[in-house]
């Protein structure tokens, strides 16, 4: 071989093998996962007051799911009911933010295995005890949040008025402004509400009307972020770093 046809192969080589490493780098970069969250729902997801920052529950949680994928979590701030339109249109990757998983969402999007199982609890006026359950809620004024299950579950309350809300602390508002009688949201959600502000107003009463499954949702059809997001919830449950991040927002692990 020529020197001339050395050095060419030589260059095509040096070539090649810049553009590999250019190519892993660029992979690494890419390695991020835009996750979407509506940051108003404590203790789950909400914007801590100093460093302005996503603080919670799931925020602790999707960022010990990335860093168990070899990631890191992107976090945007999306309206709740925004959240599905914003995963259709491949605005982000996955979205976790308080999502019941329910047949009708099931339909649009695919949901991770249960991270969180809730519940539908009642909040009243500490002077009200003619309110002690769902079904005393009938012809009553009601508020909830815009887009939730608690909105669908009032609607279905008999000759109740019901009043949404964007926010959950425009609900609680409402109810202490003696603008409704009732509000009904997460069971967590209430009882952080009460546990933080110290409130004597207002008290949680009855049973809770059902039990619901927090799900982490990705676009349809995307099977391997499904499995991946599955296998490092696994692996945290079984290292104990799930057990941690639970306790630090709820005090005890629920059964």
């Amino acid at each position: 071989m020529s020197l001339k046809k050395v050095l060419l192969t030589a260059l095509l080589v040096l070539s090649v093998a810049l553009v590999g490493c250019g190519s892993d780098k660029a992979a690494k970069q890419d390695k991020v996962l835009k996750v979407a969250t509506s940051p108003d729902f404590a203790p789950f997801a909400f914007t801590e007051e100093k460093s302005k920052e996503y603080v919670g529950f799931e925020m602790d949680l999707i960022k010990a799911i990335a860093k168990q994928m070899g990631t890191k979590a992107e976090i945007s701030n999306i309206s709740f009911d925004g959240l599905i339109p914003a995963l259709l249109a491949n605005n982000v990757d996955l979205a976790i933010s308080g999502v019941t998983i329910t047949p009708e969402r099931q339909q649009k999007v695919d949901f991770s295995q249960a991270y969180y199982r809730s519940g539908l609890s009642i909040m009243v006026r500490t002077e009200n005890n003619e309110i002690k359950s769902f079904k005393d809620l009938a012809g009553k004024k009601v508020a909830v949040q815009i887009g939730t299950s608690s909105a669908t579950a009032a609607k279905n309350i008999p000759n109740a008025t019901v009043r949404e809300f964007n926010l959950v602390p425009e609900v609680v508002m409402e109810l202490q402004n003696k603008g409704v009688d009732a509000v009904i949201n997460d069971l967590p959600v209430n009882q952080y509400f009460l546990a933080t502000t110290k409130t004597k107003d207002v008290k949680l009463v009855g049973e809770l009307l059902s039990t619901e499954d927090y799900g982490i949702m990705v676009n349809k059809g995307n099977k391997k972020l499904l499995e991946q997001i599955n296998k490092a919830m696994d692996e945290l449950k079984k290292n104990g770093e799930y057990d941690k991040i639970y306790k630090k927002w709820f005090g005890e692990l629920k059964k």
